[in-house]
């Protein structure tokens, strides 16, 4: 049978302890050994893969100073995210609540900024909290001391960025400016209060400008396929075939960069009406002309030998998954050159020692697996978010965690290394532990997972949940549609074999469905008929 976990503050509570050791954080709860609370530094990019990193093992990019993070800290290899779309995570992240409870439960609804959240808890402890980049949940933000955001999904050059006093454009490209703005922020802070800093980057979202200075990047390489780019999806339901998210279907001019001027309207889906007007014009408005004349130059060239090639069938799909790489990868060397600003920052200034830094992504992404780019789905390249830690006070260098964490924990771990209170309705789990190699044997050994943003939103892809353990995955898509899938992960790590029909495996569904309603209970999701 598959394991029950008993949280810590459940067992508190059954004890009798809850009340003494929760209103004592310091000398119970409290991961921290110092008497000196750290500061805390989480850098979240969007929308990057485990699979463009190459501490994850990645043969497309080297990424030297997130590597940096995991070498000197611990790298978490089984680290989830509970709905993978860009707005419910960032809630997840300030609540420590899923969706259903934080009440966001996809792209379209506006974030209650009057509930708790951790940057609260650590203003009320003392701590000095900001959040510089993108914000995403069209609310104010709350809980913030200092706080400068992108408008909506934010620009790559140029962009505006808006806080208490009101908007301003700069000129640069987005993911400098986001650090420069964030080492503002440490520089001119209350230097006798610990500090908590929310550095959340707009690349590498969707439509993947890169910087000038990398364009040239991987221009004369041949990146590899992955394995599954030409599933077809055989064993699985209608969901994955339905789904509008391949590389195949993408727009030549929006996506691209491929100049859209000879032909009235771009081709491609996967977006809104919107999205498939768009002219090249559209996204280089805020370019300015030096800045045009660089990516003109570039992206010119591209066009003319995408006509000369007069590409078709498979060869013109490998065309697009190259194109569609190369930018993705690109805008990610400025997020690691800019991970390397700020940890240089750090030692320079005498903060290194006392700062715990994380450098995680909202969540995962497809980089042509299943013939995908996106996210949504349950499957192992969205579900998965890269996340490595340090903190050099304590945490031991060169770890390497296989344990299970979600980004339901970050609320709880932060507030557990500053010493604060966790509050007994959070459902996420402090993670500190098993940075300091004190495993908890109670530790998770499965985990829920909930999408509902269908038939809303972009990609069309259907409502699911499921749970995942440590070799099951086992989803079943609802709505407009009743399917299970069930993947066995150690035979099948690429999800190309849905087994939930297969007699060998029916004693596991029945336990896996029993461990499902578990969870639903435990987390109090039952909302999704």
């Amino acid at each position: 049978m598959i394991a029950h976990d008993i949280t810590r503050r459940s067992f508190l509570k059954k004890t009798g302890l809850g009340a003494v050791a929760l209103a004592s954080p310091m000398s119970f709860v409290s991961c921290s050994s110092s008497n000196k609370r750290p500061n805390i530094i989480f850098i979240m990019s969007d929308d990057h893969a485990e699979q463009a990193i190459s501490c994850y093992g990645s043969q497309l990019i080297k990424t030297p100073n997130i590597d940096r993070i995991a070498n000197e800290g611990i790298q978490f290899n089984n680290s989830f995210v509970t709905n993978s779309i860009c707005a419910p995570c960032r809630a997840v992240l300030l609540t420590g609540k899923y969706s259903h409870v934080n009440g966001l439960k996809d792209n379209r609804g506006t974030f209650d900024g009057s509930q708790q959240t951790f940057p609260k808890l650590l203003q009320k402890a003392g701590y000095q909290t900001a959040i510089v980049g993108k914000w995403h949940l069209k609310s104010t933000p709350t809980g913030f001391d200092d706080w400068k955001i992108l408008r909506g999904q934010g620009q790559y050059y140029n962009p505006t960025l808006r806080n208490q006093e009101g908007e301003k454009q700069y000129e640069g490209y987005v993911t400098d400016i986001i650090t420069d703005i964030a080492i503002d922020v440490i520089e001119n802070r209350e230097k006798n209060k610990p500090f908590c800093l929310l550095v959340h980057n707009k690349a590498p979202h969707r439509n993947w400008m890169p910087n000038l200075k990398y364009l040239k990047e991987y221009e004369n390489v041949e990146l590899p396929l992955p394995e599954t780019f030409y599933d077809d999806y055989s064993t699985r339901s209608a969901a994955a075939k339905e789904a509008d998210m391949r590389i195949e279907n993408m727009f030549l001019g929006f996506d691209l960069k491929v100049n859209p001027n000879d032909f009235d309207k771009d081709t491609g889906s996967g977006g809104s009406g919107k999205v498939s007007g768009e002219k090249r014009s559209d996204y280089l408005d805020r370019l300015t002309d030096e800045q045009k004349k660089v990516w003109n130059a570039h992206y010119d060239k591209v066009s003319v030998d995408y006509r000369k090639a007069n590409l078709k069938g498979d060869e013109l799909l490998k065309w697009k998954y190259q194109r569609y790489m190369k930018d993705y990868l690109r805008c990610i060397l400025s997020v690691d050159e800019n991970v390397g600003r700020l940890l240089n920052y750090l030692d320079e200034s005498g903060l290194a020692e006392n700062t715990v830094v994380v450098y995680t992504s909202d969540q995962g992404f497809y980089l042509g697996e299943h013939g995908w780019y996106d996210k949504r789905f349950m499957y192992e390249e969205s579900l998965s978010m890269p996340l490595v830690m340090r903190y050099p006070k304590e945490i031991k260098s060169g770890q390497v965690s296989d344990d299970m964490v979600l980004n339901l924990d970050f609320a709880s771990t932060f507030l557990d290394y500053a010493g604060v209170d966790i509050p007994a309705d959070l459902q996420g789990e402090s993670f500190c532990s098993l940075a300091q190699e004190k495993k908890p044997a109670d530790w998770r050994t499965s985990m829920y997972y909930h999408y509902y943003e269908y038939p809303y939103g972009w990609h069309s892809v259907k409502r699911h949940y499921g749970i995942r353990t440590e070799r099951y995955k086992l989803i079943h898509f609802y709505n407009d549609i009743d399917a299970w899938e069930l993947y066995d992960l150690k035979k099948d790590p690429h999800e190309l074999n849905n087994v939930y029909d297969s007699s060998e495996y029916a004693k596991l569904v029945k336990e896996l469905k029993e461990e499902l309603d578990r969870l639903q209970d435990k987390y109090g999701d039952r909302d999704y008929k």
